[in-house]
């Protein structure tokens, strides 16, 4: 009987008996499981970088990634597309995301092109700067806080943009 080592095959099993009928193998692996729930599945092309859990990942610049996915701890400056933060996850430094969904901790710098959501488990502080916001019920936001991406330099008529509207899931 063969067995394969776990770090390929994304941990599945396989035994292979080459006394069954026709000389096929019986294959014990698991089936592939769902992506979980709070995660979007992956697009054919797309960079998508995790942190796993107990990794740390420290003093680097991430460029080219279109998903970040942080379960571990992250010190870094960012441009990207998305980023989630787990609930054991933390990324502290500078970043400019289109959507952000935070169940962990963010701290630094923030700048949310379009939406920024915070569940009741995250916690952001520092310079925040969001397009949209939804904060859960028990979900932590603090720090310079401003609505609208664009920096405050940026031109009067995309200052005069109105109230900030806040939803609260």
């Amino acid at each position: 009987m063969a067995l394969q080592s776990p770090f390929f095959n994304n941990g599945k099993r396989e035994d292979v008996r080459p006394n069954t009928p026709n000389g096929a193998a019986l294959s014990t692996a698991a089936a592939p499981t769902a992506p979980a729930a709070n995660t979007a599945p992956a697009q054919e092309g797309e960079a998508k970088l995790t942190v796993g859990p107990n990794i740390k990942l420290k003093g680097v610049e991430i460029t080219d990634c279109d998903t970040l996915v942080v379960e571990g701890s992250v010190e870094a400056t960012m441009d990207s597309r998305m980023i989630q933060i787990s609930e054991r996850g933390s990324f502290k430094g500078s970043a400019e995301i289109d959507v952000a969904e935070i169940r962990g901790s963010f701290d630094g710098n923030l700048t949310v092109r379009q939406k920024l959501v915070i569940y009741s488990t995250g916690k952001v502080t520092g310079r925040i700067r969001y397009g949209k916001v939804v904060i859960e019920e028990g979900g932590q936001l603090s720090g310079e806080i401003e609505f609208g991406a664009t920096p405050a330099s940026a031109t009067a008529a995309t200052r005069n943009t109105g109230t900030p509207k806040l939803q609260v899931a």
